[in-house]
């Protein structure tokens, strides 16, 4: 994603060729595809994604110290710890700092050597969210051996080009945030691009589209491990009424319309301005992660997180740094009494009212989000 450390230079080149129009599908909801071929498409992903043997399984979601987005770490780690239907794990080249993109910055108590100590056969399944850079020596080493020892590989979002890079989609069909399409079709010629599915799985490797999508991926991963009732009731819990692979690729892509807009936006490195979410111990990942991710991207805000006693744990256990905000800092403001995933509505909401429509708009666009939730 151009999000990434070095994404705002990026987007200058690129951005010229900026989406004007969305679909009008909710986000998780039943696009105009779903149906039957969709359902087949759900249930193929869950029973290829199903355990195998009987003994609780070990997730690993893996983040590189320097640069990991932060949705695509935050709401899977959060999602299959609130189901907790398998072991969870983070696990980074380092233990210490993982800086997060847009935004953010957590804590990882487990490095690779530590991780292959607990569990020399490897994990279950590994969990790879876009990184930058996407091709980390230490992370490919690791993500091959771990596929060699029959772990099942997830790259969400963008997470494609890391797996990509670890040789992992040479062959396979794949989803992929829709900027990356080109570039890992470039990259891997014998690969298929199959639009239309918000993910899929192809021989031992899962891919999704863009970040939102970690959402209905992980709760399709949960019904494979516990069970479809289990999903919906997690579903229902985060508010998403909807997490099947129905997707509309045809919203999301690249023309002239809003090019010039879009460059200026993301230039605009001087119209930053440093806002706070205040946190407090056990606030929930998935919120913060998605209106934190939201309001990053709208090229007006720099977020941090704000907590008068420093580091805090967050709900599924991850340590968020913080710092004391400033008194005049501005607050972002998070919903009350909502559930999770319905926190991104309202912060696009919100960001509507502040900075118009088409801000929003290109917010959506970064994050493969179509719309709000029913």
């Amino acid at each position: 994603m151009f999000s990434s450390i070095s994404g705002r230079l990026a987007a200058l080149s690129i951005a010229v060729f900026f989406l004007a129009g969305y679909g009008v599908a909710a986000s998780f909801a039943a696009t105009g595809n779903d149906g039957a071929d969709a359902a087949k498409h759900k249930q193929a992903f869950i029973e290829a994604m199903a355990p195998q043997g009987t003994q609780r399984q070990v997730i690993a979601i893996v983040a590189l110290n320097q640069g990991t987005e932060m949705t695509d770490l935050l709401v899977p780690h959060a999602v299959l710890k609130r189901a907790d239907i398998a072991d969870i794990q983070m696990v980074a080249p380092r233990r210490g700092p993982v800086t997060l993109y847009p935004a953010l910055q957590v804590q990882a108590t487990q490095d690779f050597a530590g991780f292959d100590q607990l569990h020399p056969q490897g994990a279950d399944y590994v969990i790879v969210p876009a990184m930058e850079p996407d091709n980390d020596p230490a992370v490919m080493a690791w993500l091959q051996r771990q596929a060699q020892w029959g772990a099942r590989i997830i790259a969400v979002c963008s997470g494609a080009r890391v797996a990509g890079q670890a040789g992992l989609l040479d062959g396979r069909r794949f989803a992929g945030h829709w900027y990356d399409r080109s570039t890992l079709q470039e990259r891997h010629p014998g690969a298929v691009h199959v639009p239309d599915r918000r993910y899929l799985a192809d021989r031992g490797v899962a891919t999704t589209t863009g970040i939102t999508a970690s959402v209905p991926t992980m709760l399709a991963l949960v019904a494979a491990l516990g069970g479809p009732d289990k999903a919906a009731r997690l579903a229902e819990e985060l508010g998403v009424e909807y997490w099947g692979p129905a997707h509309d690729s045809d919203a999301f892509g690249v023309n002239f319309s809003r090019g010039f807009e879009y460059a200026l936006n993301k230039a605009a490195f001087w119209r930053d301005r440093e806002s706070a979410i205040d946190v407090s111990d056990g606030m929930d990942d998935i919120a913060l992660a998605l209106a934190a991710d939201a309001w990053s991207r709208t090229g007006h805000v720099r977020v941090v997180a704000a907590s008068p006693s420093g580091p805090v744990t967050l709900r599924s256990g991850l340590i968020l740094d913080a710092r004391p905000g400033d008194h005049d800092m501005p607050r972002l403001p998070l919903a009350k009494n909502i559930k999770p995933v319905r926190q991104l509505d309202a912060a696009l909401s919100e960001i509507a009212a502040r900075y118009g429509d088409a801000r929003r708009d290109w917010v959506m666009q970064e994050m493969e989000y179509s719309g709000a939730i029913r």
